[in-house]
């Protein structure tokens, strides 16, 4: 079996601009290489970040403390993986550039920085090249393949937690089940790594004594402990999941909709569906990747692009027997008691390109490279192409 992730190095990504600049490994990037002009007076200062063995959140929260700063004051186009090296960009407001070219963070560097009257968004990318090794025994795998071509879109199991919990989450919080969310979120042990912490759950939903469990929960489960905390003072379900960031409250959600949809092109590739009523599509941008313009005009370059599902979704059949299936409906996504987490909806390509695609076979590594758009999970593309692997799992300590 092929292991991916064996150490960092086996994992590079580089973000694509905008204007499909790569943001290359070790390579110093300009304002003019983005297409934008450099403002010395411009509020905020925009920085390609390099990192290896961070994530997006904790490398940008360590230099947000270097540079007494607030983490709000950060953004980002994209998040990255972990186990990895990657480049990314980000921007910070109000930030001194000389203060932050001259930082020694141990496997962060900054790959070029300038001032500039806007800040970076999230999905300002076009999307990612990846060079890939996979290391272990395997059968030989033929250099001969297609260089360009469409894969299907799936959601990759990164998209659904560390504990592969996510979506019973999501599900308890779009049935308005606030308190189960919250005690799923702090008790469930599924795939659970770490002894301590799947001793501390069982025993917390043993107990359900919140005051006990701040005294034998681990440390390093800062969020939980957050929430915990709460609970040990007030009994709001609601108000105690909103000690965790938005972002991973959402995510809880999106989970649900992301495996909607991976549901939802499973069973079209079973029925050789192509189109169905309510597709929407869109047109290859200038990078042969799909644009952001949509419409209900359709050609063979299109893109048919697939719901992830809001209260705002025109449901097919497919989708109304799936929500069925889940004991959920759209309006279900205008989320009970918390409204913060209300979803509209929105769209994704059923198939994603890819381009420039090799793989190099030797005795004990696969090295693999290509660029996909972004939000399309390399590790998709790996298995469409049959390289089956196993992931490095590590424990979360962070």
């Amino acid at each position: 079996m092929l292991i991916l992730k064996d150490k960092p190095e086996d994992f590079i990504v580089e973000e694509i601009a905008l204007n499909g600049k790569i943001l290359q490994i070790d390579t110093n990037i300009s304002a003019s290489d983005l297409g934008v002009s450099e403002l010395d007076n411009g509020d905020y200062l925009v920085f390609v970040m390099q990192k290896r063995n961070w994530n997006t959140s904790q490398a940008l929260r360590r230099i947000a403390r270097y540079l007494s700063k607030g983490k709000k004051s950060f953004s980002f186009a994209g998040t990255k993986d972990r186990k990895a090296v990657t480049t990314q960009l980000c921007s910070i407001y109000k930030a001194d550039i000389d203060k932050l070219k001259a930082m020694k963070i141990k496997d962060i560097k900054i790959n070029g920085a300038f001032y500039y009257n806007k800040p970076v968004k999230l999905g300002d990318l076009l999307g990612n090249r990846f060079r890939i090794i996979l290391r272990g025994e395997h059968k030989p795998v033929s250099d001969q393949i297609e260089q360009y071509g469409r894969f299907p879109n799936f959601f990759g199991e990164q998209r659904f937690g560390f504990r592969d919990n996510n979506v019973k989450i999501g599900l308890e919080l779009l049935r308005g089940n606030i308190k189960e969310a919250v005690i799923l979120y702090l008790t469930d042990t599924s795939n659970e790594l770490n002894k301590l912490a799947i001793e501390a759950r069982e025993r917390l939903r043993r107990e359900m004594d919140f005051k006990k469990a701040l005294e034998y929960f681990p440390k390093y489960l800062k969020y939980e402990r957050s929430v915990i905390e709460y609970l040990s003072r007030y009994e709001n379900y609601a108000n105690a999941f909103r000690r965790l960031p938005r972002q991973l409250l959402l995510m809880f959600i999106h989970s649900v909709d992301s495996y909607i949809f991976n549901r939802e092109l499973q069973l079209r590739i079973e029925q050789g569906i192509s189109r169905m009523e309510n597709d929407l599509y869109t047109k290859p941008d200038f990078y042969g990747f799909p644009s952001r313009e949509l419409s209900k005009d359709y050609d063979e370059s299109s893109f048919v692009m697939m719901p992830l599902i809001g209260y705002n979704t025109e449901l097919n059949s497919i989708e109304k027997q799936i929500l069925e299936e889940l004991s959920i409906d759209k309006e279900s996504f205008k989320v009970k008691h918390m409204p913060e987490l209300n979803a509209k909806g929105s769209y994704r390509a059923a198939y994603a390109p890819y381009k420039n695609l090799y793989i190099k076979d030797s005795k004990d590594i696969i090295e693999v490279g290509f660029e996909i758009p972004a939000g399309s999970y390399a590790t998709t593309l790996l298995r469409y192409k049959g390289l089956e692997y196993k992931e490095v799992k590590e424990l979360e300590s962070n």
